[in-house]
């Protein structure tokens, strides 16, 4: 499994872009541009990132297993399928009630945009 830049112009499976780690977190950027990036996540069960605030809006998009997604104090549980914005400047917190695989989109602002 290489972990360079991701093939031009090819269907590539998402499961096959990232290992598991047992007991672990594992993660791969997809994508980066001055605009955001695209990580995929791959969490055991009981793992996940702890409260954090970003100055940017991010998506998860859940592609397997379920996440809790603590932001502003609310939970949100996300299965496979589902999309969950969260917005800049709020805490948020991830933790993988099951062993799951995600993609977080970081959605940057250019600077002078309003």
């Amino acid at each position: 499994m290489s972990h360079g830049p991701l093939a031009a112009a090819e269907a590539l499976r998402l499961s096959d872009l990232i290992a598991t780690t047992g007991h672990g977190i594992a993660s791969r950027v997809l994508a980066k541009t001055a605009g955001g990036n695209v990580t995929l996540f791959a969490f055991d069960a009981g793992e996940g990132l702890s409260e954090h605030t970003a100055p940017f809006d991010a998506l998860v998009i859940v592609l397997e297993g379920t996440v809790l997604l603590t932001i502003g104090g609310r939970p949100v549980q996300a299965v496979p399928g589902t999309i969950v914005r969260m917005p800049a400047n709020v805490p948020h917190a991830v933790d993988a009630i099951s062993p799951a695989r995600m993609l977080l989109v970081m959605l940057r602002e250019a600077k002078g945009d309003t």
